[in-house]
């Protein structure tokens, strides 16, 4: 059976060759050539990811990740891998902090596409063929349950995207280990890509603000300046 994507692009060429290629690694791709359409679709029928253009030409792409992630229901939580023109920091950083899950600078070859894809989907969970991590991690109120993908405190659960969640995990099982950027870039995707910090500070930023009390004055996720972060074994 196909796994479902949405590709919301406005270069039909472009969308038309990636839905051939992706669809030889049993990937099943619906195209949108608009921001209205690709909204429309994902209403009708959430996908396993988003694969998501910056430049549209009816709505910018960031806006459209805000709505996505505004949205009601499953809608949502569906990972978006965002596709930027240039490959500029500032539109990676900006995305990163609407929501994205990943992104892909262009031109990009079909099979980094690919290799992207499913990192996302496996840090989400789906269709890896791989056992979910047993066990889940408790630090006072916290609680990181690896099997569900699911963090709580207080018993209320935390919005984190698929990418936060296993940024936080590979962070609280190395608890009291301070780890580089590069470290836990390594550790999140299992292999080394760019090594854009800032895209790991703006993550690391959105699960302060999903787990602190004070996102400001984190006594969770400490920095260390200079090296990078450390996930503080004694808490609450």
């Amino acid at each position: 059976m196909s796994t479902s994507l949405l590709m919301i692009e406005d270069d039909t060429r472009l969308a038309n060759m990636v839905s051939e290629y992706l669809s030889q690694s049993g990937y099943a791709v619906t195209h949108a050539a608009d921001a209205a359409q690709g909204l429309a679709q994902l209403a009708a029928e959430v996908p396993a990811l988003v694969i998501l253009d910056l430049m549209l030409p009816d709505l910018d792409g960031l806006e459209v990740c805000r709505r996505i992630r505004a949205s009601a229901g499953e809608a949502a939580k569906v990972p978006v891998l965002m596709l930027t023109a240039k490959g500029d920091p500032m539109d990676r950083v900006v995305g990163l902090e609407l929501g994205a899950d990943d992104y892909l600078p262009k031109p990009f070859e079909p099979r980094e596409l690919l290799a992207r894809i499913r990192a996302v989907l496996r840090r989400k969970g789906d269709g890896s063929g791989a056992p979910a991590a047993a066990n889940a991690l408790q630090f006072g109120s916290l609680a990181i349950d690896r099997d569900a993908r699911v963090v709580t405190l207080d018993g209320a659960p935390c919005d984190l995207t698929s990418y936060q969640f296993d940024l936080l995990v590979a962070l609280a099982e190395r608890a009291g280990r301070v780890l580089s950027r590069d470290q836990i870039m390594e550790a999140v995707r299992g292999r080394e890509l760019e090594a854009f910090d800032r895209s790991i500070d703006v993550h690391v930023g959105r699960i302060r603000a999903a787990i602190e009390a004070d996102a400001k004055n984190p006594k969770r996720i400490l920095t260390v300046r200079g090296v990078g972060y450390v996930f503080a074994k004694q808490q609450d």
